[in-house]
Formats: structure tokens, C-alpha cells, sequence
């Protein structure tokens, strides 16, 4: 007779495998309906979800392109992951920089890492280095993909599948959203889904080297996130906070929405230099 602990393996497994059907099968229509006059295009920080998609998305809805923001302060494990993720796949990832005339007025004015000083400040640093550079690489896309999940932070409950971003003027979607850690983590170690090194070393979301640090047991996954700042405060970069109030829903697919023009400058993400 099966054991109760492999009933439930079974039954995780099959969850699982729903999930990844249905994630091909989104991927595959974005794909489709989002075509060259508004192409969808995915944001990838090279987490562990966005590693997941990144493999999805180069195996079955290649049609779909990869950006990423280089910030010029980001830990050098994310680059190195991205030059083997490009060498697996075989895809080439787009790298939006912040403006360095913006970066260097920053640094005049509050220094080098300035942003530990104060919310705004951070905010700030935030916008130069991330904000700016997205709304440049989402000029012209129809549909912009995150790797976000309910499960990452309270600020990320409500997520659905599918929501219209208003500042950009585009359809975001989040296919991952329902997805929980443990289904992350069992793609990629049923994939051979290369990771950040981070990961192994106590971080379960990475961004900027000097804004991140390791998680101490029993603390929230975001918590090595800006950990300076209070509780209270929002615990967002800008580049996910919500703008409209509403249900979550699922994508529609009837109509591709107008955008919105920005001028855009990307570079091919060949090699990744740290900056100040």
C-alpha cells in the first residue's frame, strides 16, 4: 500500500506538472499574439523563478525577448549566471543601463551609497538605476513578463496572472504567480536549470550587492532586501507597485493594447561590468 508521504509526492508532482502545462501554454499564446509591432518581452533579474521562465521561455516561446537591468551595482554571481544562461540557451539578453549623467548627479549629491541614509534616498537610486532603464526597455512592447509569485511579500498577495500596467501602457503578466517555492525549486532541479550561487549561500532574493544580504533562519524571504529600512516601509524598488485597484484576473487576449514611446538605448548583455 502507498504510504501517505508518497500519496502526497504524487499528488505535489501532478500539481506541478499542471502548472508547467498551463505555463507553456500562456507562453505560447503571448507568444503568438504579441507580435512584432508589439512584442512581449521578458524582465529578467536571473532569480529563481526568473530562471524558470527563462528556461520555459527558451524552450517552447523563444519568440519572446529577454532584457535585463544592469544596474552597475549588482553582485557579481548575477552576471557570471547570465553568461551561462546565454551560453545554455543560446539567447542573446538585452542589458538596459541607468544613465550615467543621473548616476554621477546622484553620487555628487548624497555619495556613493547614499541610499542608506534615507527612504527617499533609496528610492531615488532606485529610480536612476531601475525605473528609467525599464520604462526604456518596454518602449515599444505590447506585454512585459516578471517572474513575480503571490508568495514573495504581502505587497504581492493579490497578483494574478494578468493586470494592465498604466504606466507603461501595456499588458504585464506574471505567469508564475500561483507557483510556490517548492514548485520553483523542483523545476529547476528537474531541469538542470542553472541558479544564482547566492541562492546556496542564504539568499532567496537578490538584487543590488550593497541592498542585499543573507536571511537569518526563520526570516521573511525578502527580508536581506533593503534591510535597514522599518518593517513599515514598502519594501519595493518601483518597479512592481501596483497602480490600479482591482481584482486579480487572467490575461485577454482579444486586443493588443496601444503603448506608449520612450526613446531606448540597449546594449547586448556580452559582458557585464560593475560600476559606480
Amino acid at each position: 500500500m502507498m504510504g501517505n508521504t508518497e500519496r502526497m509526492g504524487n499528488t505535489e508532482s501532478i500539481k506541478l506538472d499542471e502548472k508547467i502545462t498551463a505555463l507553456r501554454a500562456l507562453l505560447a499564446k503571448i507568444e503568438c499574439t504579441y507580435t512584432a509591432n508589439a512584442p512581449a518581452a521578458f524582465a529578467s533579474s536571473f532569480g529563481a523563478e526568473d530562471m524558470v521562465l527563462l528556461d520555459a521561455i527558451a524552450r517552447h516561446a523563444n519568440g519572446i525577448s529577454v532584457f535585463t537591468l544592469d544596474t552597475g551595482r549588482l553582485p557579481s554571481e548575477t552576471p557570471d549566471l547570465i553568461h551561462r544562461a546565454q551560453a545554455k540557451y543560446g539567447i542573446v539578453v538585452t542589458a538596459f543601463t541607468p544613465d550615467q549623467a543621473a548616476v554621477e548627479g546622484y553620487v555628487e549629491r548624497n555619495g556613493i551609497n547614499g541610499f542608506y541614509e534615507s527612504v527617499e534616498n533609496r528610492k531615488s537610486c532606485c529610480h536612476i538605476r531601475k525605473v528609467e532603464p525599464l520604462a526604456r526597455a518596454l518602449a515599444g512592447k505590447g506585454a512585459w513578463l516578471t517572474g513575480l509569485r503571490r508568495e514573495q511579500a504581502p505587497s504581492r498577495a493579490d497578483l494574478g496572472e494578468s493586470e494592465f500596467d498604466s504606466t507603461h501602457q501595456l499588458t504585464k503578466f506574471n505567469p508564475l504567480f500561483d507557483w510556490t517555492n517548492e514548485d520553483v525549486w523542483a523545476y529547476i532541479r528537474a531541469n538542470d536549470v542553472p541558479y544564482n550561487a547566492l541562492h546556496d549561500r542564504g539568499y532567496p532574493s537578490i538584487g543590488c550587492e550593497p541592498c542585499t544580504r543573507a536571511v537569518k533562519p526563520g526570516e521573511d524571504a525578502r527580508a536581506g532586501r533593503w534591510w535597514w529600512e522599518s518593517k513599515a516601509d514598502q519594501k519595493e524598488c518601483g518597479l512592481h507597485v501596483a497602480k490600479t485597484a482591482g481584482p486579480a484576473r487572467s490575461a485577454d487576449f482579444s486586443a493588443i493594447v496601444k503603448y506608449q514611446k520612450y526613446p531606448s538605448t540597449p546594449t547586448k548583455m556580452v559582458n557585464v561590468e560593475a560600476k559606480v
